[in-house]
């Protein structure tokens, strides 16, 4: 199975204001890499974002754009390719959100939510957050919110609930970004 697993955390409740991105690279079924920066998101940041994450302007200082960010994780977003993210809704969206904002092209790709797949696949949980459906598939979460952290949990659920119900029953619930 290949696939990126992405996540980012957001400076304020606007989509565009990313201040931070993971990305974890999984090729047959292995996870071979990973990027992760914060990101200057040139806006404001919200009290209650920050309480989640950690993550504050003084943090960003310094720190690249999303425009400077941009051409380096770009090849990973192709037409052809899987992107894995849990609430794969959000992700999609603040990565839309920034490429409009700064005028960049789009770009579609093939994308699975595992928070989906775990509410169609694992129904008897009492909810489905990155958290409990962590736990349920015995993968490790050591830093919630932490964008790397929270990418690498993506990538593990992806490969686990692929052993355990079949990559053909996963395919089945692409969306296309």
């Amino acid at each position: 199975m290949d696939f990126v697993a992405m996540d980012f955390e957001t400076a304020n409740r606007t989509r565009a204001s990313a201040c931070s991105l993971a990305l974890v690279v999984v090729r047959a079924s292995r996870i071979v890499d990973s990027f992760y920066t914060l990101i200057d998101p040139e806006e404001a940041f919200e009290p209650q974002n920050i309480r989640v994450h950690g993550i504050t302007s003084r943090a960003v200082q310094g720190q690249p754009s999303f425009p400077q960010v941009w051409p380096h994780i770009a090849p990973l977003f192709a037409e052809s390719g899987l992107v894995a993210a849990h609430n794969a809704p959000f992700d999609v969206s603040v990565l839309r959100q920034e490429l409009v904002r700064y005028d960049l092209p789009p770009v579609h790709y093939q994308v699975l939510d595992t928070a989906r797949t775990a509410r169609k696949l694992m129904p008897d949980l009492h909810d489905h957050k990155l958290e409990t459906v962590s736990a349920a598939l015995a993968v490790p979460l050591y830093d919630h919110h932490n964008a790397l952290a929270d990418s690498y949990a993506c990538a593990r659920i992806l490969l686990a609930q692929a052993a355990a119900f079949g990559q053909d029953t996963l395919s089945a619930m692409l969306k296309q970004a």
